[in-house]
């Protein structure tokens, strides 16, 4: 089959433009043929591009040699077609379109390119595995739904530069070849060929660089930024990511709150078209964990988690009370109404293989108990070993009534809770709790400073070693580090954490004090962050700020499941590419030009 030259056509509208004001135009359409049907003497083929489809109609009467060899025509050939624009016959409008109402009858056309048959239908549903779609990217990315969020995805980042200038922001690029500091995750090391044996690091976030921009009177910075970790992935987590970063200078959380929340209302009416209610709510790190079990909660529902420790401390149900003498809790959830739910699916909840233990994160519990409340008759294994004052006394604390199905978790509090998280969420939505159109932001704060890493046997920071303490706790951060309080800040929306942000240490001698609480001594400091550490001394000013990861972000925009879904190139699970097969193995030479050598097991 020849193909056609592009020569002086050009094209004058999209395949998403065209309504009834166009009858009787001459119009040039150029796309991909979506799918093609023969209906006697007229062939119709669905014309696409990256606004959407228009019907085109080959008449033999019209042109004969066009006609003829518009049979040859495939789906994901590659065409342009010249004609008029009409009305569709009466009883032929096709409302799924936005151009249904009319076709363009084709008086030329030229074939530009013909296509193999693809491995999968480029249609908004498909029946193929996400490993051969993502081989096909360049496929997959045809599909309508698919290019749908990309396109929010640039409608997003515009929207985030315009409120970002408009409020006085300075767009700052940061260094991609950097040094490796400890952050939390592993480093991407980059081998330095100029500098044998010497390696960069691909920056986690630019955390240090923007701290230097405020010491050096930038005031306001941002950057929608690429940001590199080395670690275990899942549906929202990528080895390369986007976030979009900003720090301040001479502000406090409360300034930093506005202007976050002023972004997102912005981001979402020019996006969505949403109205966001702002101040967002706010809950501490303790209440967050007292309620919800989690420091990223969907308040969407309720449904929040009861402490019934004290019920238990003395009863006759042994397992519970065994637990708490060894210093663990009891956490229940209430499911109002739920005491229909069959004994089948109570079961799923036992033993090590339960269903909290099948989710994402393996929270370690061995079952989780339960008690069906009835009239007067309160069914389960707890039950039976309750006393009356002990019903009346959980019955008051859960705010049980008949009908009710309650749950419990006990143990130490790193097991309860995240399995009540899980059971929380896994019962909100299938109890149909979750609005699909509800957006619920929730701030938590104060959250711990340091917390112990039994493994390195020394405390670690649960934000970054530049977070500043809670200046109250300030006296207790030598004799008692883990009930020191933070100035960080996440920011949360519908259980998902999408940002995340600290007041800095600005003060140099306080630096030092949290680098030691840290089991970080002076030469070592000095040897990893010497550069920031000299900075801190030559007049750094207050400040703090926050990224906001703009791949969650935008998936859940998107009502997408997986970011994956709104990266144009995105890795799998073991953080690989199946369509350029990255990452490779590299030639001898290349390894001998960077002075390395592999010693590979095998």
């Amino acid at each position: 089959m020849s193909l056609d030259s592009l020569g002086d056509w050009e094209r004058t509208h999209d395949c998403c433009t065209l309504g009834p004001d166009h009858t009787g135009s001459k119009v040039t359409l150029m796309g991909w043929v979506q799918r093609r049907r023969d209906h006697g003497g007229l062939i119709f083929i669905d014309l696409r591009d990256r606004a959407g489809i228009t019907q085109v109609v080959f008449d033999p009467q019209r042109n004969a040699q066009a006609h003829h060899r518009a049979h040859a025509l495939r789906p994901e050939h590659v065409i342009g077609a010249r004609g008029e624009v009409r009305l569709r016959p009466e009883g032929m409008i096709n409302p799924k379109l936005k151009t249904g109402e009319i076709e363009v009858m084709v008086d030329e056309y030229r074939l530009f390119n013909t296509s193999l048959t693809p491995p999968f239908q480029v249609e908004p549903d498909v029946d193929a595995g996400e490993n051969l779609r993502l081989r096909y990217r360049f496929l997959d990315l045809r599909r309508p739904h698919i290019f749908q969020n990309l396109l929010r995805r640039h409608h997003a980042a515009q929207a985030v530069r315009q409120y970002m200038n408009d409020s006085g922001f300075l767009e700052v690029e940061t260094p991609v070849l950097t040094r490796s500091t400890p952050e939390g995750a592993r480093d991407y090391l980059v081998p330095s060929r100029v500098n044998p044996g010497k390696f960069y690091a691909l920056p986690q976030s630019p955390q240090l660089f923007k701290q230097l921009l405020m010491m050096a009177g930038f005031d306001r910075y941002y950057q929608i930024v690429r940001c590199f970790r080395d670690e275990d992935l899942r549906a929202d987590r990528q080895p390369e990511f986007t976030q979009v970063d900003m720090e301040m200078a001479f502000v406090n959380e409360e300034q930093i709150f506005q202007i976050t929340e002023g972004l997102l209302q912005h981001l979402f009416e020019k996006v969505l078209g949403h109205k966001l209610e702002i101040p967002f709510a706010r809950l501490t790190y303790d209440e967050a964990i007292a309620r919800y079990g989690t420091d990223k909660p969907d308040i969407r529902f309720g449904m929040e988690l009861v402490d019934v420790t004290p019920v238990f401390a003395n009863s006759n149900f042994r397992v519970f009370a065994q637990l708490i003498e060894a210093g663990g809790m009891v956490k229940a959830l209430n499911l109002k109404g739920q005491a229909i739910l069959p004994r089948s699916d109570l079961d799923k909840m036992q033993g090590k293989d339960n269903l909290a233990n099948h989710y994402d994160v393996q929270t370690g519990a061995q079952g989780v108990a339960w008690i069906k409340v009835q009239e007067n008759n309160w069914q389960g294994p707890v039950a039976k070993n309750l006393s009356d004052g002990e019903k009346d006394l959980l019955a008051k604390t859960a705010g049980l009534e008949p009908g009710d199905l309650i749950l419990f978790v006990a143990g130490e509090s790193k097991v309860v809770n995240p399995t009540l998280d899980i059971l929380r969420g896994h019962f909100g939505r299938r109890l149909n709790l979750l609005a699909d159109k509800q957006y619920c932001f929730t701030w938590i704060t104060h959250f711990p400073l340091l917390e112990y890493d039994l493994a390195a046997k020394r405390y670690v920071a649960v934000h970054h070693p530049f977070t500043s303490p809670a200046e109250q706790d300030l006296e207790i951060l030598g004799t008692q580090p883990e009930k020191v309080r933070s100035r960080a800040y996440d920011l949360v929306l519908n259980g998902n954490e999408i940002g995340g942000g600290s007041i800095r240490i600005h003060d140099h001698d306080l630096q030092q004090q949290v680098f030691k609480a840290l089991g970080i001594e002076e030469d070592e400091a000095q040897h990893k962050f010497g550069f920031m550490l000299d900075a801190l001394k030559y007049g750094a000013p207050p400040h703090g700020g926050i990224a906001l990861g703009f791949d969650r972000l935008v998936m859940l925009m998107c009502g997408a499941d997986s970011i994956r879904d709104v990266i144009a190139f995105p890795k799998t699970q073991k953080a690989a590419c199946p369509m350029t097969q990255a990452p490779e193995s590299v030639s001898l030479e290349q390894l001998l030009e960077l002075s390395l050598k592999l010693d590979l097991p095998g």
